[in-house]
C-alpha cells in the first residue's frame, strides 16, 4: 500500500471517533434561587447537523433548532412562549460518554450545568 492511502484510511477509521457521540436522552438540573430544576434533552446527530428536544414548563416536548455538532462540540437553541412573551435559550456544550457539560444563555446571562447520559 501506498503510503498516502494508509493515511486515507486511517482518516477515514479515527474521525468517526472525534465525533460527538450525542445520541439518546440526557439529564441533569440546573441550580436556582428555589433549588435545583430538572432539566432533559433527547438527541440525534446526523452528521454536523444536531436534532432533538426537551420539555417545556408546561409538561410538552419543545424541538431543538439551529443544531450543530463541531467534534465534540454541540450547539442549539431552544424556543420557549412564556405565557404569550416567546423567548429564547441558546445552549453549547462539550460532550464525553458519560456527560455533557453544558453552558446556557439566557437573556444575556450565563448558567451552567451537566447533562449524563440517561439510563435505557
Amino acid at each position: 500500500m501506498k503510503p498516502l492511502m494508509i493515511v486515507a484510511l486511517i482518516l477515514v477509521v479515527c474521525i468517526p471517533a472525534f465525533a460527538a457521540d450525542v445520541d439518546g436522552k440526557w439529564a441533569g438540573s440546573i441550580a436556582g434561587p428555589a433549588g435545583d430544576t430538572p432539566i432533559n434533552f433527547t438527541f440525534k446527530a446526523d452528521g454536523e447537523k444536531l436534532t432533538g428536544s426537551t420539555v417545556g414548563l408546561d409538561g410538552a416536548e419543545v424541538p431543538i433548532s439551529e443544531g450543530k455538532i463541531d467534534g465534540k462540540n454541540i450547539t442549539f437553541k431552544v424556543s420557549f412562549d412564556f405565557g404569550g412573551m416567546p423567548f429564547v435559550i441558546s445552549y453549547k456544550g462539550v460532550v464525553s460518554p458519560e456527560e455533557i457539560k453544558m453552558t446556557g444563555s439566557f437573556f444575556e446571562m450565563p448558567f451552567e450545568f451537566v447533562l449524563k447520559k440517561a439510563k435505557p
